[in-house]
């Protein structure tokens, strides 16, 4: 079993920044791809940005893409999701997931940190 357990959000203004922090334990990550999703208010749960663990290759959403930066540390086996540029529809709660390599879905959630960007 994997557990996970975000943290980081919070209130900033429209351009500002923030980094989401996911600590993951359980199990060891080498064959996991670790990905991040948001829920808006009143919207169904989207796609933020996912990395492999093992070769830290990075994918991202189109609405994202240039201003958040996944990442993840080894020794710490944390996620991180720099969030630069922020803008008032990126205000989520902004969940970490993981999925073992090979697997369409998503196994393992957090509980959510929400965000919110005032304009």
């Amino acid at each position: 079993q994997v557990q996970l357990v975000e943290s980081g959000g919070g209130l900033v203004q429209a351009g500002g920044s923030l980094r989401l922090s996911c600590a993951v334990s359980g199990r060891t990550l080498s064959s996991y791809i670790m990905g991040w999703f948001r829920q808006a208010p009143g919207k169904e749960r989207e796609f933020v940005a996912h990395i492999i663990w093992s070769s830290t290759n990075t994918y991202y959403a189109d609405s994202v893409k240039g201003r958040f930066t996944i990442s993840r540390d080894n020794a710490k086996n944390t996620v991180y999701l720099q969030m630069n540029s922020l803008k008032p529809e990126d205000t989520a709660i902004y969940y970490c997931a993981a999925r073992p390599s090979g697997v369409i879905d998503y196994h393992f959630w957090g509980q959510g940190t929400q965000v919110t960007v005032s304009s």
